[in-house]
């Protein structure tokens, strides 16, 4: 039964003397060791929206990470890129199980300049940047063969053609206001760390029950 399902979390500790004084720092070396120990999808991430009071949440996946924030592309007609245009304040989580952490994020997502999602765009797949044109995101479709049709046509349309960036398409950039570190530790009581920005913009560092 799932209220039978158990695991006991010992495979890490954090230590508060050890830890860095900015949380984009840590959240790479956290990163960096989640590729190593070849986690599944380990840029993947749960971006959560809200408009009017009604949450939303979906997986995305992390392109880019510096002292800027985080970084991930949509359709920006998407259901969440219409959210997001409403609403920037959003949360992201990532969970590394084979490492037993998570990491979350609160901040406020603003589009990144077109220059910057073009330059994205062009290093992505060609059948990739393909799909870009060819799917309506979000919106009601008729078949999967109103897809693959759709896909077809710009296969064709861009032949022996550099593919250029929709418009309706293109990059967030997350500035974190706080972003909590999760160790899993054993009988429960998993450390956590909360950095958050004071009244000075300054970050500062708090230790939180599990």
């Amino acid at each position: 039964m799932l209220r039978d399902i158990r695991k006991n979390y010992q495979k890490s500790e954090l230590i508060e003397a050890k830890l860095p004084g900015e949380p984009i720092e840590f959240f790479q070396r956290w990163l960096n060791e989640a590729i190593q120990h070849e986690e599944e999808e380990p840029t993947a991430m749960t971006l959560s929206t809200a408009v009017n009071g009604e949450p939303d949440s979906r997986i995305v996946l992390l392109k880019g990470i510096d002292e800027s924030g985080f970084v991930f592309f949509t359709n920006y007609l998407s259901t969440k890129g219409k959210q997001l245009n409403e609403n920037g304040n959003v949360a992201l989580n990532f969970f590394w199980p084979k490492l037993e952490r998570q990491v979350r994020v609160k901040g406020f997502a603003r589009k990144m300049d077109d220059d910057q999602s073009s330059d994205y765009f062009k290093s992505r797949p060609r059948d990739s940047q393909i799909g870009a044109w060819a799917s309506p995101q979000s919106r009601e479709i008729s078949s999967r063969e109103e897809l693959d049709n759709n896909f077809e046509y710009y296969v064709k349309h861009f032949k022996k053609r550099e593919i250029n960036k929709p418009s309706n398409w293109g990059g967030y950039l997350v500035k974190a206001v706080e972003v909590e570190f999760w160790q899993g530790r054993p009988n429960r009581l998993h450390d956590r760390f909360r950095y958050f920005l004071n009244t000075e913009n300054a970050w500062e560092i708090k230790r939180l029950a599990p």
